[in-house]
């Protein structure tokens, strides 16, 4: 029995030569469509959005830069090489790490309320991208009506101004009243704080006649209100938000990255300016949320920056939150 269609072996040659030849046409034919897509570079998301009961919480990447480290940024009372192996058993360089920054922003249904500025356009590359990504979260500057200064930093405060004017024109301001007073003293404009001094003379005085000065424990708004997070700086606050029994942490710069300082919280980091009280703030907190099993967002955790701390044999460990505020 003999098939209908066939082909000699010189056929299937001459074919598969054809074929081998096709990629070739596109170096010699105008416009022909053999070209691969170009390489667009990195991506990725840097606005989130998710309920809390009657509450919207949005975070927004602000942006992130990369630098030396992780030793002596963390760790720097651990030999240098120790820091390095534990970078490297938790899957991170040893050489370099990424610094990103995440404001937050709570909808309670009445008020909107962002939790830091961000850098601030001008600041650095890389970063201080708050005012555009306001639009990407449905946002305009005018619609905020809070804004909450956890503390005086510059990649918190960078972004109260843009081109010499406030960035949210109609809205009031929140400050820990120690943090204003450590930032705003005149020895402050001298010294190893001298640069961070000028920044809240530039940034922060001038919005002084809309601002509230509170302590921890006070409310900010119904729902929202202070915890203590003193040691990082003079005054941090983190924030406890709740509604409709759902509850939730701003925890700022109680620990500055997911490992390195979270799950060591006894190693000093150099951005605390008390090591000693910003250690007994980061095992406190960290034990409450632990034990309280509470979704937390930090400022410098990996974006969305919204996660859960858990307790291990000896300390503690970041998991970053999948669906669990989705339902």
């Amino acid at each position: 029995m003999t098939s209908e269609f066939s082909l000699s072996r010189r056929e299937l040659l001459t074919g598969a030569a054809a074929l081998a030849a096709l990629p070739l046409l596109g170096a010699v034919l105008p416009g022909a469509a053999f070209a691969a897509a170009p390489q667009l570079g990195p991506m990725r998301s840097s606005v989130y959005r998710a309920k809390l009961g009657q509450f919207e919480v949005t975070t927004i990447l602000d942006g992130a830069i990369q630098v030396d480290g992780p030793h002596p940024v963390y760790g720097q009372n651990q030999p240098a090489e120790a820091v390095k192996a534990f970078a490297e058993q938790n899957f991170l360089s040893s050489s370099k790490i990424e610094n990103s920054f995440t404001p937050v922003i709570v909808n309670t249904g009445k008020e909107v309320v962002v939790f830091d500025s961000g850098n601030g356009a001008a600041r650095r590359p890389y970063a201080g991208k708050l005012a555009i990504k306001l639009g990407e979260a449905g946002l305009k500057p005018e619609d905020v009506d809070v804004v909450v200064i956890t503390h005086g930093h510059p990649d918190h405060i960078g972004g109260l101004m843009e081109d010499g004017k406030p960035l949210f024109p109609k809205a009031r301001y929140v400050i820990g009243e120690t943090e204003y007073n450590f930032w705003t003293h005149k020895d402050r404009l001298a010294g190893p704080t001298e640069a961070i001094a000028k920044l809240v003379q530039t940034n922060v005085v001038p919005l002084a006649d809309k601002m509230t000065f509170i302590k921890p424990d006070a409310e900010v708004v119904p729902g929202i209100r202070a915890v203590n997070a003193f040691g990082h700086t003079p005054g941090m606050l983190a924030y406890h938000v709740e509604s409709d029994g759902k509850r939730f942490l701003i925890m700022a710069d109680v620990t500055n990255h997911y490992v390195m300082s979270l799950m060591k919280p006894d190693w000093h980091v150099r951005f605390d300016m008390d090591k000693d009280t910003a250690t007994a703030t980061r095992k406190r907190i960290l034990d409450m949320l632990a034990t309280d099993r509470l979704p937390v967002t930090g400022y410098h955790m990996p974006f969305p920056s919204i996660g859960f701390v858990e307790k291990t044999a000896d300390a503690y460990r970041w998991v970053q939150a999948s669906y669990q505020l989705h339902l």
